[in-house]
Formats: C-alpha cells, structure tokens, sequence
C-alpha cells in the first residue's frame, strides 16, 4: 500500500489479529489471519508483501478505535464477538510503530469484501485507479505467516503463541 512506504517519523497504526485454535496439540495448532497488500508494488510479491489487518489513526482517535475500525474496512466485515488481548507494539522497518490486539475467532476469508484506495497508477501517467487495500485473505501457520508478514509483525504471531501456550 503507497501509505506504508512514508517514512514520516511519528506515525501510528493497530491492528487486530485474528486466531484460531485448529486441533488439541498445542500452540502449534494456532492459525491467524492475515492479508496480502494490494495495488501493484505488492501484486507480484508474496514474501513481506502480508499484514496483520491494520491502519493508521490520529492523535484524536483511540487505538482500539482504529484496529476496529480498519478491520472492517479493510476486511469489509464485522469484527467478531470476543475478548481483546493485547499484543503490544512492534516497529517496522519503515519506522511506522503499530499497537495489535489478538482475537480468538473464526471466519471464512471467502467472505471479505476488501475495502479500496486510489493512486496514480502507472505513476506519471495522470490516469486515478482504484485498488483493493488486501487483495486477499489467508489462514496461515506461524510459520507460514513469520515467512510472509512484513518486517517487525512477525513479533505478533510470537506474542499470540506465547497466549495460548498453556503454562508449564
């Protein structure tokens, strides 16, 4: 997305993370959701190219405000019934900062109806095109999500394993 590769210092975005449980083993049994950034800088990659669904807010708005707020936006659903737990912040390589809440829910990827943007695209030519924010939605392993997140989130999935790993 153009938005992320600012490089304004101060800037603030949250999220939620979405998981869930899929078998009785342990917290290798864990699966979030993520999404894969749209518009063309991000159409032919896959590796760093995901994010846990997130947007910038303001000085004026509050944080879990604005993980609820994109969420929908960007997944175009209802963010599911549950309690928030809190995940913390981690910065990107970009020198973004993003606050993230996990949420043990699931829901069909199928479903989401991506919320868009508008750029000049090819750049130069004049020519406004629209762009879904995530072009897709996937169910992943932490590994699978560790390999495919964006610099810095990867520390989320840790954070959501270290949750849900039942105490020794």
């Amino acid at each position: 997305m153009v938005k992320d590769k600012d490089t304004r210092p101060g800037r603030r975005s949250a999220g939620l993370l979405l998981f869930r449980r899929t078998g009785t083993a342990g917290p290798q049994d864990v699966e979030v959701l993520i999404g894969h950034l749209g518009g063309p800088f991000w159409a032919r990659r896959d590796k760093a190219a995901w994010s846990v669904p997130k947007g910038e807010y303001g000085p004026d708005e509050e944080p879990a405000a604005a993980a609820r707020r994109e969420f929908q936006e960007e997944l175009g659903l209802p963010v599911p019934e549950g309690t928030w737990l809190p995940l913390g912040e981690v910065r990107q390589n970009n020198g973004k900062t993003v606050v993230a809440w996990a949420l043990e829910a699931d829901l069909d990827p199928a479903d989401a109806v991506p919320g868009t943007f508008v750029m000049e695209w090819p750049r130069g030519s004049g020519v406004q095109r629209e762009f879904p924010e995530m072009d897709r939605f996937a169910w992943c392993t932490p590994a699978q999500a560790a390999e495919r997140l964006v610099s810095g989130q990867s520390a989320f999935v840790d954070r959501v394993l270290a949750l849900v790993r039942p105490s020794s």
